[in-house]
């Protein structure tokens, strides 16, 4: 299986970043990278990609963004070259601009219909062959050295030529909050498992009963991780469950995931590595100060954090309020 294609769910406009993410896209955020960089999020995503083997990305936007992105990104690059005339890391990071611009491609999801329907509108950009599935608002940082959390997934995919789930083992009191999964460990592979059955944030009594996976803790269970290689299969029994369902719906991508699990040999992999999910509450905040303290000026970004963290605690204590 060769993977050469992409695909970045990011039609979503952030309530949670209000008023932040309102007159730009919540992918659009500027996050310092561990290079020391300023990018927006959308570019940390898409070389999340790129390095770990794509070659082309497609962006699924809402309606009109496209022209956004493209204008925005080039505004990045045109100010890097006129800001910082003649210094080499602005032309270094202008042409990786130039690069990520010759390799996008947009596809409008006309309607907020759900993350299901979201994949459904990139078939055209696939033309029939395997691809990876990133989320547009989620960054993350690779335990396993020399690769990335994303390459984890596309490797194990190419090997065993099979749609692979990136996965993480999470404590019961999280599940409502994720995809969940059942599956048979592959005593071969480590941290891999057959997936079984698949529940779309199931409550604790209901994983109970239906999502228990031999060889984890108590308490414990498979949840998805943001980051997927799916086959063509997948459109298949998106437009079938999208054409079944009665009037208009949010169609979620998790029942076409369970229904590809029992059609096809599909995967789930433990990945080294954290995520970070940008529309959290304090979502940038953590995914900051993680690519900070993981970057080139570490010290830097820790003696911050306790500086920061001392003059908080002394405005605390003497706050009216604690008075």
């Amino acid at each position: 299986m060769n993977i050469r294609k992409a695909v970045i769910t990011a039609a979503g406009r952030g309530a949670r970043l209000y008023p932040a993410a309102t007159p730009v896209q919540k992918s659009m955020l500027p996050i310092v990278d561990r290079d020391g960089f300023v990018k927006p999020a959308i570019q940390l995503i898409a070389e999340e990609a790129l390095f770990s083997g794509a070659e082309d990305l497609c962006i699924v936007c809402a309606p009109g963004d496209e022209e956004q992105y493209i204008a925005q990104l080039r505004l990045l690059r045109e100010n890097l070259l006129i800001a910082y005339e003649g210094a080499d890391w602005a032309k270094l990071q202008a042409e990786r601009i130039d690069d990520l611009l010759g390799r996008l491609s947009f596809r409008a999801q006309a309607e907020p219909l759900g993350y299901g329907h979201a994949v459904a509108c990139a078939r055209g950009f696939t033309g029939g062959e395997p691809f990876l599935l990133l989320l547009g608002d989620h960054l993350y940082l690779s335990k396993d050295p020399g690769r990335r959390c994303a390459q984890q997934i596309t490797d194990l995919a190419t090997r065993e030529n099979c749609a692979v789930a990136g996965v993480q083992v999470t404590r019961e009191s999280l599940i409502r909050n994720y995809g969940t999964l059942a599956g048979r460990r592959l005593e071969q592979m480590q941290g891999v498992y057959q997936i079984e059955r698949i529940l779309e944030k199931p409550a604790i009594s209901k994983a109970e009963l239906e999502l228990i996976t031999p060889g984890l803790r108590t308490g414990h269970y498979l949840c998805f991780f943001g980051i997927h290689v799916l086959t063509p299969a997948i459109f298949d029994i998106l437009e079938a469950n999208m054409a079944a369902a009665s009037g208009r719906e949010d169609y979620a991508l998790t029942p076409a995931l369970n229904e590809l699990a029992r059609s096809e040999r599909y995967l789930a992999h433990e990945v080294k590595g954290v995520r970070y999910d940008l529309g959290q509450k304090f979502g940038l905040l953590r995914a900051q100060l993680a690519l900070g303290i993981a970057g080139e000026r570490q010290d830097e970004v820790l003696a911050s954090v306790l500086e920061v963290m001392i003059e908080a605690r002394e405005c605390a204590s003497g706050s009216p309020e604690k008075a």
